[in-house]
């Protein structure tokens, strides 16, 4: 609003010669557009102001003249110049052209009326459109919990604006497009989070409703859900329906939605209905991945030509951001030179070329590894694995070179899955005189190819010209490492591995490796460092987790030991070893119910371990269960039997049990097959005491053979030796003794076997160690009394 300024000084003109300063002070409303509006400055003294004056600007009077002011008689005053430019000679007021001291005040302002119906009706409509956004943004943000909760919160809000409108007369002003939205967002919301079955009812409200008339295109939507589901027809009636709404000039999404249709009809197992689809898709806007399925489909179908056919095809696609110059390569390459030191920006377009390239090539890769054996036969009509190679190859020679390279590489490798080592090493060094990369790609292939053979110099040598040639290549790091591990240069091979990992933090065989050389170095927590870490990366390795619990092992950390062991046992639960290891483990802990069960599972799956088995017979015997430890015992002397210690056992079992007859018997067979066996002379000697039987006859055997023993103990190991043997014979019952009165030795009785106090004795038998080591005549055979074993041998075996 705008205010008349006031005039100063000079000549009044009227015929009084009075001079006035006039300051009209006009109101902020009313006032004549175009003049200069001051406020807040100071009156003078001699001020005349006029009040009420018709025709002026005070008061309300609208008659004033824009730019003049009136004097009493009505009569319009003059002008100055300096006047209309706001200034004055007296008064001391400042200079202020814009006039911008008098402008009025805010607080002046009258205050806004409450909002109408339809202000707050464009208020709600701003809320709902930011839930919207906060719904999306969680969905991207893959915060689907969030989303959903902010979906319906916006569904309830414009509901509410919806309703709004109708009670206020508003209802032109439904916006059916905000209420698209939100519906949209509401069901695409419901797919994020999995709930299927009200997305597809929410999208069937949207696409049944006249109201939206591109509606139909969602159709595409609910056909992903169907195919999620594995409901391939309602799929494909989707998609082929949304194909009806959506005109000729939307093609890209027509072509997509024909190559969905194409993978449904591969789901089906229909695939000439498929490639129906997939040509449809090829002919007009080709791409690599319709490419790729197309060919899958020619090759399920087994169909060589068209497979050879849709290849060709699948080349004749250009490949987004491949230079085609020399120079553009060059200058690529010094680019990303550049941005790996900092020295420039990242590309982004670069990179997402290169992003491209990489999967086109992956397509290309694959589909060739595909069908190469499928595509040549050879005179008898099978299929001719290296003429479909050489095919492929000559195909990629034309366009993509370095494809090419790659897939005969991939041939030698194949060569060496067929064991032909010959001439997978022929075609790598093929590559020795080819450029850098595919160079150092054959030579860690070379390497990994010797280091099988066992030729470790010509591994060595060509795992130190892949490093030359490609120092990030961790292959070849690999590849260096193991051949110094084999040279037990541990410190130099963990370094290397260490290099590797560095440049690829998931090198599996690294991450092995570098556990392995820790073992060997005697570092069992990095190594086991190592093996977690590696346990991460892959969970279910069997030989990772077992590296794991065998460390825990060593270092005498049973119960983390037995707690990997069972991790091991879910991923192979008949490895008899693991299952043996675990219930040894379990003995050490005195949890003998649990090591008795592992044991019997290991025997369960491999009941020919002899260990296994000694351990049983013992553990039964250790709980005077003879009948079911002579089962044992005997299956050893079946998987041994040139091995007599197991029959000496079986015998042991049935005297124990008070069958002196059988044990006899058994005595009696055993030394008729092995008359100088010393051990069963003297078990004969008792038992036959015992049964009040004759026993002088094996009595002059056994001493016989014990001077025997002496003597070769004497020539082999001097006197000290057998003054020694001696004494244990003197001490041993049934042998013969030296009396203290002549050198003419006596015959002295075997002592009887004392019975068992109490049944429930531990009488512990304890198995030797099965090694396969014959007792008989050995100087290392103890005397034994009447038992069999020493009850410290059954500890040892049984802990």
């Amino acid at each position: 609003m705008y205010s008349q300024q006031g005039f100063g000084g000079g000549s009044g003109g009227n015929d009084g010669g009075d001079d006035y300063d006039f300051q009209i002070d006009a109101p902020t409303h009313g006032a004549v557009p175009g003049t200069a509006h001051a406020f807040g400055q100071k009156k003078p003294t001699t001020a005349f102001q006029r009040q009420g004056v018709p025709g002026s600007s005070m008061g309300g009077g609208g008659g004033g003249v824009p730019g003049t002011a009136s004097k009493g008689g009505g009569e319009a005053r003059p002008m100055t110049s300096v006047s209309g430019a706001g200034f004055k000679s007296g008064g001391g007021r400042n200079f202020d052209p814009l006039n911008q001291n008098g402008r009025s005040s805010p607080t002046t302002l009258a205050e806004k009326a409450d909002n109408s119906a339809e202000d707050s009706a464009k208020e709600m409509e701003k809320v709902v459109h930011a839930l919207i956004e906060e719904s999306a943004q969680a969905g991207e943000n893959h915060e689907f919990g969030k989303a959903l909760e902010k979906a319906k919160e916006a569904g309830k809000k414009e509901r509410a604006l919806c309703k709004h409108r109708e009670a206020n007369g508003l209802s032109e002003q439904i916006n059916f497009d905000l209420t698209y939205a939100v519906v949209f967002n509401l069901a695409n919301v419901y797919q994020q989070n999995g709930m299927m079955t009200e997305a597809l009812n929410t999208y069937t409200l949207v696409v049944k409703n006249k109201q939206y008339p591109q509606s139909g295109r969602l159709r595409v939507n609910m056909g992903n859900i169907y195919f999620y589901q594995k409901k391939y027809p309602q799929a494909i009636k989707m998609y082929r329906m949304a194909l009806d709404q959506i005109p000729n000039s939307g093609k890209e999404v027509r072509f997509k939605i024909f190559r969905n249709i194409g993978n449904a009809f591969v789901r089906l197992g229909q695939f000439q209905d498929a490639i129906t689809s997939y040509e449809s898709v090829m002919k007009d806007n080709p791409d690599f991945q319709t490419g790729f399925n197309l060919i899958l489909c020619y090759f399920a179908l087994g169909d060589a030509d068209k497979m050879k056919r849709g290849f060709n095809r699948l080349l004749s696609i250009p490949i987004q951001g491949v230079a085609e110059d020399e120079d553009e390569e060059e200058e690529e390459k010094a680019a990303e030179a550049a941005e790996a030191v900092g020295h420039a920006r990242v590309d982004a377009l670069r990179e997402e070329m290169k992003k491209l390239q990489k999967e086109a090539e992956h397509y290309i890769t694959t589909a060739a590894r595909l069908i190469a054996p499928e595509l040549e036969t050879d005179a008898e009509g099978k299929p001719s694995w290296t003429g479909g190679y050489e095919w492929i190859i000559d195909q990629l020679q034309v366009d993509h070179e370095s494809l090419a390279g790659q897939m005969s590489i991939d041939m030698g490798l194949q060569y060496l899955k067929k064991k032909d080592f010959e001439k997978a090493i022929e075609l790598l060094k093929s590559f020795e005189k080819k450029d850098q990369n595919m160079k150092a790609m054959a030579a860690t292939n070379l390497s990994f190819i010797y280091f099988l053979e066992g030729d470790y110099n010509n591994a060595d040598e060509y795992a130190d010209l892949a490093v030359r040639n490609s120092r990030y290549n961790a292959k070849a790091l690999v590849n260096k490492g193991n051949c110094l591990f084999v040279a037990h240069e541990y410190h130099r091979a963990k370094e290397l591995y260490l290099e590797a990992i560095g440049v690829q933090a998931d090198c599996v065989e690294a991450i092995y490796n570098l556990g392995l050389a820790n073992v060997r170095m005697n570092s069992p927590d990095e190594a086991r460092q190592a093996f977690e870490k590696l346990h991460t990366i892959i969970p279910n390795n069997p030989a990772v987790i077992y590296q794991i619990a065998n460390l825990y092992e060593q270092q005498n950390q049973n119960q983390q030991a037995a707690k990997w062991f069972n991790v091991l046992i879910a991923r192979v639960p008949t490895d008899p070893g693991i299952l043996s290891r675990l219930g040894q483990i379990y003995s050490k802990e005195n949890e003998e119910s649990q090591g008795f069960h592992y044991q019997l599972e290991s025997y369960r799956h491999y009941p020919v371990n002899l260990d296994v088995i000694s351990w049983l017979g013992v553990w039964f015997v250790k709980h005077e269960m003879y009948e079911k430890s002579i089962h044992y015992f005997e299956r050893a002397s079946q998987i041994q039997p040139n091995e007599v210690k197991w029959r000496l056992m079986v015998t042991s079992c049935y005297r124990r049990m008070g069958n002196y007859s059988k044990a006899l018997q058994l005595y009696e067979q055993i030394h008729e097959e092995y008359p100088d066996n010393i051990e069963c002379l003297r078990y004969l000697v008792a038992i036959c005491k015992d049964l009040g039987r004759p026993y002088e006859n094996h009595q002059e055997k056994l001493v016989k053979l014990d001077r025997q023993l002496a003597a070769k103990s004497q020539q082999a190991g001097g006197q000290q030796a057998g003054g020694a043997l001696t004494q244990q014979y003197d001490q041993g019952g049934g042998n013969a003794g030296r009396n203290s009165g002549g050198n003419r030795p006596s015959k002295k009785e075997a002592p009887r076997a004392e019975p068992k106090a109490s049944p429930k004795k531990q009488q512990a038998l304890a198995a030797p160690a099965a090694k396969g080591v014959d007792y008989r005549g050995g100087v290392e055979a103890k005397a034994r009394e009447e038992e069999d074993f020493e009850d410290d041998d059954v500890n040892d075996l049984l802990v």
